[in-house]
């Protein structure tokens, strides 16, 4: 049994997805991987479909995990910038498999339904 953040896991496999497996912190990790420093206002351009609460939640979450840090500058109007660790860099090779894998279950997946779909001609 493992304990972390008092909660606690079977595996360390249930660990890894409570810390990564977040609606759209694959999403966050995959951003911050892009470019490296962002503040929340480009990670909303970026992935505009998340409204900025979430991503703040998300973005909570993984600075809890120590997966990205949280840089607040002393200037005003106050600047916030957020960069992965080395642990969230770490994540780099597994979240590029994640992205491979998204795009051949879609090419799989948007194949499968082109063939299936009726004809609109009859």
């Amino acid at each position: 049994m493992y304990h972390y953040n008092d909660k606690e896991f079977v595996h360390t496999k249930d660990l890894a997805m409570y810390v990564i497996g977040g609606k759209y912190k694959i999403a966050l990790i995959w951003a911050l991987l892009q470019q490296p420093v962002l503040r929340l206002s480009e990670i909303h351009r970026l992935l505009p479909a998340i409204n900025q609460r979430m991503i703040i939640r998300q973005l909570r979450e993984l600075e809890r995990d120590q997966i990205i840090t949280r840089q607040v500058y002393p200037v005003v109007p106050p600047k916030v910038d957020y960069r992965l660790t080395e642990i969230g860099l770490s994540l780099r090779p597994i979240v590029e498999e994640i992205c491979q894998w998204g795009d051949q279950y879609w090419a799989t997946v948007e194949g499968a339904s082109d063939s299936t779909l009726p004809d609109e001609a009859t």
